[in-house]
């Protein structure tokens, strides 16, 4: 069969042209009746394995009876102990790959540890462009390590993890000095009670895919080192930055919400006379004042802020001070402003315009990923004939602020939110 599909696309290809309905049709044939096959074989060597063991321990029980000696312990059950090895035998990712790159090159050695990692469908590597091969759990998941390595907000935000494409939530923006939701009040003696309720909105929270698709020469595939370097640190710094950009400017279209482009974003004006492109002391102090919960706070900004917030005084006090270790840890890292920890952020906008320092409570800013590490797969396939090998990883997020505007106070006219910008110094 794998011959006569051989033979199908060597002829179309010879042609120069596309398979043909029949062609194609008896192409799918073969590759399900040996996907059938390749099932039946599994479930044969299982049953297989199971006889074995079963006949081991009656051999082993008849031979102790003999003996005069106690019953051997009875087997419970029987499983495969390769996973156990969250790498699947392979030293690391080049390794991997290269057993990749030798199973898809024609008269190419096939690998045996590839067997327990291969997807059924794959198994039949001869014919066709569709396949891939699935990569052992230890690599999948040192990208994810990485993601939330370089990550600056995904790390703060804690994301709540989801097995489902959608979360269904409730949101309530009601403020315990409003005129809705759960209300206090005081009673006289033997006055009745006034009810109140829960001022709640359900919504919907989807996941929107992040991909990274990177790929791979053969003479690459050769470096260990340099592959690693690139299937695992640049693919995740991509993946890394585009969180932290889509969670700061996203659109919610295809991608989350960002806080800077929500609603509930509270933009503080600048001072009377100030400088174009200068940071002042009142400046963060007026920020400090609109966020909610403020002991909560982190100060995201670009990194063309610190060399003015590392001067700034009110009075003859600094509002900067360095990390507790001193100066040595500094920036990057970027040391407190009025306590609060500092954070380089590269989504946030240069100094002097709008959204160059913002001011965060984390807890108002919900997230969800996938619960598993990032899907990831690769492919000879798809490049065959440039011996270029493709890698991919899904990465799976939604996110949005928990409230849709900014809050009133109780008490004066400045609203405030988890979200504080600095507006514009033009």
């Amino acid at each position: 069969m794998i011959k006569e599909a051989k033979g199908i696309l060597a002829k179309a290809e010879a042609e120069a042209r596309d398979l043909t309905e029949a062609e194609a049709g008896r192409d799918d044939a073969i590759h399900g009746r040996l996907q059938a096959i390749d099932a039946g074989l599994a479930r044969y060597e299982r049953m297989q394995a199971a006889e074995r063991s079963a006949t081991a321990v009656v051999d082993g029980n008849v031979q102790a009876a003999a003996n005069g000696r106690a019953t051997m312990p009875r087997i419970e059950g029987v499983r495969d102990r390769i996973e156990d090895d969250p790498k699947r035998g392979f030293r690391h990712l080049a390794d991997f790959a290269a057993s990749i790159k030798s199973a898809y090159t024609p008269g190419g050695a096939v690998d045996e540890r590839l067997r327990y990692v291969a997807a059924p469908t794959d198994f039949h590597f001869e014919v066709g462009s569709d396949e891939g091969r699935m990569v052992p759990p230890a690599f999948r998941e040192e990208v994810w390590e990485a993601v939330q390595e370089y990550s600056s907000v995904l790390t703060d935000l804690a994301p709540e993890p989801t097995s489902g494409n959608a979360v269904e939530f409730v949101r309530d923006e009601s403020t315990p000095w409003g005129s809705v939701g759960v209300q206090a009040r005081w009673r006289g003696e033997a006055a009745q009670m006034t009810a109140s309720k829960l001022a709640t909105d359900p919504s919907q929270l989807r996941l929107h895919e992040l991909y990274a698709f990177v790929t791979s020469t053969g003479e690459l595939l050769q470096d260990a080192p340099m592959l690693i370097n690139r299937l695992t640190r640049k693919a995740a710094q991509a993946i890394a930055y585009k969180i932290d950009d889509a969670v700061v400017n996203g659109t919610g279209a295809g991608m989350p919400q960002g806080w800077f482009t929500s609603g509930a974003l509270v933009s503080v004006a600048k001072e009377s006379g100030q400088t174009a492109d200068t940071v002042v002391a009142a400046n963060i102090a007026k920020m400090y004042s609109r966020l909610l919960q403020p002991q909560n706070g982190i100060w995201y900004i670009n990194q063309d802020v610190l060399p003015q917030i590392i001067t700034l005084t009110l009075g003859n006090q600094p509002i900067w001070t360095p990390p507790m270790a001193g100066f040595r840890d500094a920036p990057p890292e970027g040391g407190f402003l009025l306590g609060r920890p500092v954070k380089v952020l590269e989504p946030c906008q240069t100094v002097g315009d709008k959204g160059d320092i913002h001011f965060v409570n984390p807890r108002g800013y919900y997230a969800i990923t996938k619960s598993t590490a990032p899907e990831f797969a690769s492919s000879m396939h798809l490049f065959f004939d440039y011996n270029v090998e493709a890698f991919r990883w899904i990465f799976r997020l939604g996110g949005q602020p928990f409230l849709s505007a900014a809050v009133s106070p109780a008490k004066g006219s400045s609203t405030r939110s988890h979200f504080v910008v600095l507006d514009a110094r033009a």
